[in-house]
Formats: C-alpha cells, structure tokens, sequence
C-alpha cells in the first residue's frame, strides 16, 4: 500500500506515476490497469467495491485521492483495505497532510504489517528545497548546473514546479545539455515578465506605473495569473525573512536558500520597507494566492491590484 502526502499537485502525480511505472514493471504488464477515483464521489459500499478483490482474480492499481476529506464510514473501508489488503490490488491513497481526516496521515501506517505502508512525500517545497528540486531535474537529464543557472532559472521561471521542469527538459533538449547562465537568460529574454520576474522586482522597487505595464503585458500575452502571484510572492517573502537581520550574503547564501548576488540584492531592497509594509505586503500576497487559485472573481485583476497596492507600499 502506499500513501501519497502533500499539498503539491506536480509532486504527488510524480508519485504516483512513479508508483505505477514500479507496479507494471514488477508484475510484468504494461498496461496493468489503474482505476482512479476521488474519495468525495465515493459513498461506502462502492468504495468497498473498490477495494476488493477482482471477480476474475485480476491484478489492478486502485488510486484513490481527497483521503483527508473521507467520511467516517469510508475511513473504516480504508483502513480495513490497510488492514487486510485485497490480493492482486495495489493501493495508492492521496492525502494532502491536512483536512478533516489529518490523522489519518500517522495512524494508517500503523494499521498494516510493518514496513507494508509506503509513505511518498509531496509536500511543497520553500527556499533551498526549491533550488534542490531544480539541481535534482538537471541530474536526471544526465546535465549538472552551476548554481548560478538554478539561480536563474529560477528568476526567470518562477517558483512553481511543473513550469520549472518543462522549462528545464526544453533546456536540456534545445542545448544538448550545455545549459549555461547566459542560455537562460538567451531563452527568456523580453519574457522575464512572462514569469513574473520583472513585474515583481518593478512592484517592490516601488515603480508602479511600469510594475502594472508589465503586468498587463504579461497576461495579455497569456500567462497564467498563478505564475506571477508566485513570483511576487516569493520576492516579498524573500524581503520579510531578511528585513531587520544582520545578514552577510557571502557568507549565509546557503542558509537563506539564495545565490549571494540575489541574496546581496534582497538585503538591499529589505532596507528600504518599514516592518510595518512588510506585513502588509505580506497579507497581499497571501490574499493573492487565494484569489489566483479560485477565491477571486477576476484573477488578472487581483494580479493587478496586488502590484499596485505592494508598488505603493514601497513608495511609501
């Protein structure tokens, strides 16, 4: 049995494609099929239905996603397919980490035998762990990476991983492997503000008119609204968790997850906001994540909003 957990959407369906590619491998069918289903559309009785075994003794792989919103009556279904797995049915549960059903995330591993309950993590990634995951693409592309290109790529893409790792399998395809700085910058050039990069830099430099400019460009040449609230998100994040520390970029890089030129930078731009706007811009760009993700109901123009409410806080 194994039991995805996190809230990162990209990880977990790695996870999950990772368990599935083993299962085929190990059972020595391609096509072994996978059934797929969300626990909110499941009542007990098809859930059980689910999880037993098949009529004709064939070999399946059940994945079931939303565990952390299960029923009561579905929860005992699931820890009795834990308990006492069905033969031939590989099990993959779903769990974001959080929800209704968060115990679950500790107490299903204990049903089973011992060692029987696989656990994968997709939890979301912050800071180094980011630049760790870019490092971890390159070497499965057979390439290594000066820290300065993951620095890079990262200033030009943004932070969500899916984008990240499309970005590099192209990079890798187009180069033949030899990803330098100056191709990433070559790459993205003129569409930095397609990641968000500019937009976010012009926001917290206080340039409001050309913060909005690029902003409105960026999503009338199609980028999606989530890949510039993260970008903003995480140079205002960077500004909140070195703003009013002593810091020595040469010298603490790696413990603030940045290359020294950018963490040398956010130092330099942290001096100029008061606590107070730190806060404050911090609350925007957490209220800008919900309403890119759905809670907002134009997304662009809580985008907007946002660069033009953080742009005046660091005039001011």
């Amino acid at each position: 049995m194994n039991l995805i957990v996190g809230a990162d959407s990209f990880l977990a369906e790695r996870a999950r494609h990772r368990i599935v590619a083993a299962t085929r491998a190990h059972a020595g069918i391609d096509d072994l099929p996978v059934d797929m289903r969300k626990t909110s559309e499941l009542n007990a009785g098809e859930l059980a239905e689910l999880l037993s075994p098949s009529l004709f003794a064939e070999d399946r792989i059940v994945v079931v996603t939303g565990v952390e919103e299960a029923a009561k009556d579905s929860v005992a279904m699931i820890e009795m397919a834990v308990t006492d797995p069905a033969p031939g049915v590989v099990l993959i549960l779903q769990h974001t980490g959080k929800g209704r059903q968060k115990s679950l995330v500790t107490s299903l591993p204990k049903k089973g035998p011992k060692g029987a309950v696989e656990v994968h993590s997709a939890a979301e990634l912050k800071g180094r762990e980011r630049q760790s995951f870019v490092e971890q693409e390159f070497r499965d592309h057979k390439v290594r990476v000066t820290p300065d290109v993951t620095a890079a790529l990262l200033d030009s893409v943004g932070t969500d991983l899916r984008e990240l790792a499309s970005a590099i399998s192209q990079l890798v395809a187009d180069t033949d492997g030899h990803v330098t700085e100056e191709t990433v910058h070559r790459y993205y050039q003129g569409s930095a503000e397609v990641s968000g990069f500019d937009v976010a830099d012009l926001a917290i430099a206080g340039r409001a008119d050309q913060a909005l400019g690029s902003a409105r460009r960026a999503l009338q040449l199609g980028v999606h609204p989530v890949l510039l609230a993260s970008a903003l998100s995480g140079m205002v994040g960077d500004i909140a968790r070195v703003h009013g520390a002593r810091v020595n970029p040469r010298q603490q890089a790696g413990e603030y997850g940045m290359a020294p030129w950018k963490l040398e930078k956010t130092v330099r731009s942290a001096r100029s906001w008061t606590a107070s706007s730190v806060a404050a811009a911090v609350q925007i760009v957490a209220e800008l994540d919900a309403g890119v993700k759905g809670h907002a109901a134009d997304a662009e123009w809580a985008v907007e909003d946002a660069v033009r409410r953080i742009a005046t806080l660091a005039r001011g």
